[in-house]
């Protein structure tokens, strides 16, 4: 088995979050999923802390490293391609997007609908994202 190539997976990480950032923006635009994002966020009485916006994409580059780290460890098991990216995407999405998201429903703090297309949206991102991140990890 070979080792993990570390600078593969930070650079699988940058392309993967140059990928999902866009759809990202695009899908929770003000045109999308903004108005009923904000309409749920007022009536929890939350005002998100504009100074703090920055870290948005530091959020999506970790996000972006992990997923790629999860494909590199997979591989030995599926194989490397883009079957295993999609696999490791729904993994991630599984444990990073749509259990959280349930777990909200649940609790009361936002409708299913504001939920569901969220954790679907953040699916084809987040796959779309593992396989263009994918293709440029190679092991060490």
């Amino acid at each position: 088995m070979s080792k993990i190539n570390w600078g593969r997976i930070l650079l699988g990480g940058i392309v993967a979050t140059t990928v999902n950032i866009p759809l990202a923006l695009a899908f929770n635009s003000r045109y999308v999923l903004g108005p009923l994002h904000d309409k749920e966020i007022k009536a929890l009485g939350a005002v998100p802390p504009q100074n703090l916006l920055f870290l948005w994409p530091m959020y999506f580059l970790l996000g972006g490293i992990a997923l790629i780290w999860l494909y590199a460890a997979a591989r030995p098991r599926f194989g490397p391609g883009a079957k295993t990216a999609v696999k490791t995407a729904l993994g991630c999405w599984f444990i990073g997007v749509a259990m959280p998201n349930f777990e909200n429903v649940l609790a009361g703090r936002f409708s299913a609908r504001l939920m569901l297309s969220g954790s679907l949206i953040a699916l084809v991102g987040m796959t779309v994202a593992s396989i263009a991140g994918a293709a440029v990890y190679k092991e060490a």
